[in-house]
């Protein structure tokens, strides 16, 4: 099984409930917050609490006030940094545009953080695979869940941003081929 942001939240939680159904699992920057009990040092850097999910709340704000390219640009600014959204092809653009609407439901979908016991307690072979530009917490916390996940390999993508797959299709398919036929 492999997930990507909230999908790679959604397939960690199916993996700790129903470990039969999955082979192997890959997680592309997981989307979520860290409990404090997965909190610590990771490459010398202190994960802060829980992680902002403020940029959720703009651009769905912006996204229930009809606001289509407002709400998607505070989202993908909020992931990727200040300009982001700028540096999108217009199909990109577009496509998010397009696809604005379901970014409603996460404000309030009750999703819960990510938790050290639950990383310890996933008993399936992991990859982690993290964009080497991503600025913020999604490559923190997926450091930190690949720390605490028993035997979890972990994959950088270098020139590369949460849109990983996107940005370097041949890396990211490499990476995750590699795991997969392992």
């Amino acid at each position: 099984m492999i997930g990507h942001s909230r999908g790679g939240h959604i397939a960690f939680r199916l993996a700790l409930k129903r470990p039969d159904l999955i082979r192997k699992l890959v997680l592309a920057e997981p989307g979520g917050a860290a409990d404090p009990s997965l909190l610590a040092a990771i490459d010398g850097e202190t994960i802060a609490p829980a992680g902002s999910r403020a940029h959720v709340k703009e651009a769905s704000d912006k996204i229930a006030a009809n606001d289509l390219e407002g709400g998607p640009r505070a989202f993908i600014d909020g992931i990727n940094g200040p300009g982001s959204w700028d540096k999108l092809a217009a199909a990109d653009r577009q496509m998010r545009q397009d696809n604005a609407y379901t970014l409603l439901a996460q404000v309030n979908e009750g999703r819960q953080p990510f938790t050290k016991q639950e990383a310890e307690a996933l008993a399936l072979p992991t990859l982690f695979v993290i964009g080497g530009n991503t600025p913020g917490m999604l490559p923190k916390i997926s450091k930190a869940l690949a720390a605490h996940v028993p035997g979890a390999e972990t994959a950088i993508i270098p020139e590369a941003g949460h849109s990983m797959f996107r940005q370097q299709p041949a890396a990211f398919c490499d990476a995750v081929l590699k795991f997969l036929n392992s």
